[in-house]
């Protein structure tokens, strides 16, 4: 089990970086947007940490005590996808003993989703009051007494929602697009931050954000993937990401007049900027153990 500490650190400093990073649309150091600041969000970070790094709560109180806490430091809703997407990731870290990496440990946690998991989560959607996780038949989030687990919840929402749609196929935008994304921005630019960008236009590009969508449909999903294809290309074609920049405060300005805001794709790019510190301190972790069961 990972220290609480380690964790909290870990989550703070995710959601620090992907501020770093210049994402069209989003609120970043780059530009604020949407009635929300940079600060709003750094706030959010520090509050809500401590209850995702609780090994004492479960999936589901984890998720509603730090959109409670969210709510009372800033009187919106910035962060309930990330929560959504870290409290997963945060609990299978705190499966005791050398449990395999983090992805075996997430499957773990996804699969073992009670009821009282998803009563909590709809709880919280309702308290965030967001764009929502859309209808889901007798089942939606209006149901104040599900009578599936999370797990099945999630399932339901998948089609609309692409952080619902992680939970069904374990992080699969993550762990096999995302995180490789992330390590060969890192290995080309050797900057955290625009390793971040990559993944947010590399991500934007290939999957439609399901936030845009339920907004206005699939009126700018031809847009978004273009300009994101001409981001991406000169991203890809240069040793020097800053070059993107006179690209990323047009693309900004247009998305932002429209009131586009990749959201989802945010918030799964602060899910792989944790997943891989998590992945880091799990090694360093697992490593520690077998040391000593040998010296012992």
């Amino acid at each position: 089990m990972l220290p609480a500490q380690a964790l909290e650190t870990a989550f703070i400093e995710s959601c620090e970086c992907e501020l770093q990073a210049f994402k069209p649309g989003n609120v970043s150091v780059y530009s604020e947007a949407h009635d929300m600041t940079v600060e709003d969000f750094r706030v959010s970070a520090r509050v809500s940490a401590p209850f995702l790094a609780d090994y004492r709560l479960s999936l589901g109180e984890k998720i509603v005590r730090a959109v409670r806490a969210t709510r009372a430091a800033v009187r919106c809703n910035t962060n309930l996808g990330i929560l959504l997407l870290a409290a997963p990731l945060m609990q299978a870290c705190q499966i005791d003993g050398d449990s395999g990496n983090l992805r075996e440990r997430l499957n773990r946690v996804l699969e073992e989703t009670t009821v009282d998991d998803c009563a909590q989560v709809y709880e919280a959607i309702r308290e965030a009051a967001p764009g929502g996780l859309g209808e889901v038949d007798a089942q939606d989030v209006q149901n104040t007494a599900p009578q599936i687990t999370l797990y099945e919840a999630m399932k339901l929402a998948a089609e609309r929602d692409r952080i619902a749609y992680q939970y069904t196929v374990s992080f699969k935008d993550i762990f096999d697009f995302a995180i490789p994304r992330y390590h060969s921005g890192t290995s080309r630019w050797g900057d955290e931050a625009w390793a971040a960008v990559f993944v947010f236009s590399g991500l934007l590009e290939k999957i439609p954000d399901t936030h845009i969508q339920r907004k206005f449909g699939n009126r700018f999903t031809g847009m978004v993937t273009e300009r994101m294809t001409a981001l991406n290309r000169m991203l890809s074609q240069s040793d020097r990401p800053e070059v993107a920049m006179q690209l990323l405060y047009e693309v900004d300005t247009e998305f932002k007049s429209s009131g586009v805001n990749p959201g989802t794709t945010a918030d799964l790019t602060v899910a792989c900027l944790l997943a891989v510190r998590l992945e880091n301190l799990l090694c360093r972790c697992v490593g520690s153990l077998r040391r000593d069961s040998m010296d012992a």
